[in-house]
């Protein structure tokens, strides 16, 4: 008997945590699709005044994202233009190179009207995909500019002689190893690297120069690295208007004809897993590529 009695509890505690759990698993699915309706029919109310907003934030490490969102807002004609809120500083060149393209897609080809709104920076590869957007916003106090490309590693040869360690490198071509954080560069390496490196920067200023319409000269006279506050920016014709956000919305809505408070669309956020639906997004505290940049050796338009 005593064996029954404790089966028939341990029972009735299984049956009742998995109710439980079920009962919380509903709630907050009912409220997840509660809010996604409310979503939705905002986004219904709004149709004719809305004003899509795509972030460009953190290191630009991948382009798929973002092009991703802005493509879906440049192809849907229920978004009357497209704010892109810029508080980076910058990344890698071929994926600010990207994201650049698309702007200017949107801008040239899909005559949708596209701006940028920098928060407190906008620099380098953040600058490089601004400079295609019809408008550029910026705080007096934000970052703006640093025109120029940078590529750095560590060289820990010292470290691996005082180890007593040795490193083995076999290639086929000259330059294959170039760059090893195990030895010096040879004075051939330094100019084939450097050569790469100006060759992107001619492509940075001829970027800028083209989404600006502004002179290739003009531009490379102030293409030295630097960087300068939103106040400093509007006087160099880096920027179009000192304004935060805020201006950036309501001069974007006026300029395309909407009356009234527009309605403003983000890009819906990708919940893979009913753990995201239960506690909600937790990418933040995953380790992800842009954390582990100072491994990433490549090529980059950032400002550090």
């Amino acid at each position: 008997m005593p064996d029954t009695g404790r089966s028939r509890t341990l029972l009735w505690i299984v049956i009742g945590g998995g109710a439980f759990f079920l009962f919380v698993l509903a709630v907050f699915t009912l409220v997840y699709l509660t809010l996604r309706t409310n979503e939705e029919s905002t986004a219904f109310r709004g149709f004719g005044n809305k004003i899509g907003v795509v972030d460009l934030e953190g290191v630009i490490i991948t382009p798929k994202t973002v092009v991703d969102q802005l493509k879906k807002f440049g192809d849907d004609d229920s978004i009357k233009a497209i704010i892109l809120h810029v508080n980076s500083p910058g990344g890698g060149v071929a994926a600010s190179e990207e994201i650049y393209r698309e702007v200017k897609r949107i801008r040239d080809d899909k005559k949708k009207r596209i701006v940028a709104s920098i928060e407190s920076v906008g620099a380098s590869g953040a600058y490089y995909v601004s400079s295609a957007t019809n408008k550029i916003y910026a705080d007096k106090g934000s970052i703006v500019g640093s025109i120029g490309v940078i590529a750095e590693w560590v060289n820990y040869g010292d470290l691996l002689h005082w180890a007593k360690l040795k490193d083995i490198t076999m290639k086929a071509g000259e330059f294959k190893d170039t760059g090893s954080p195990t030895r010096d560069m040879t004075p051939a390496e330094k100019e084939y690297l450097q050569s790469l490196i100006d060759n992107m920067h001619g492509q940075f200023i001829q970027a800028v120069a083209d989404g600006r319409k502004n002179k290739f000269d003009d531009i490379k006279a102030i293409a030295n690295g630097k960087v300068w506050t939103g106040e400093q920016a509007l006087s160099m014709k880096l920027i179009d208007q000192v304004g935060d956000f805020q201006a950036a919305v309501d001069d974007t809505a006026r300029s395309v004809g909407i009356k009234g408070e527009p309605v403003l669309v983000h890009p819906e956020r990708d919940r893979k897993t009913v753990l995201d639906v239960l506690f909600g997004d937790v990418s933040e505290w995953l380790p992800t590529r842009e954390k582990l940049l100072e491994h990433h050796v490549g090529f980059y338009y950032l400002w550090k």
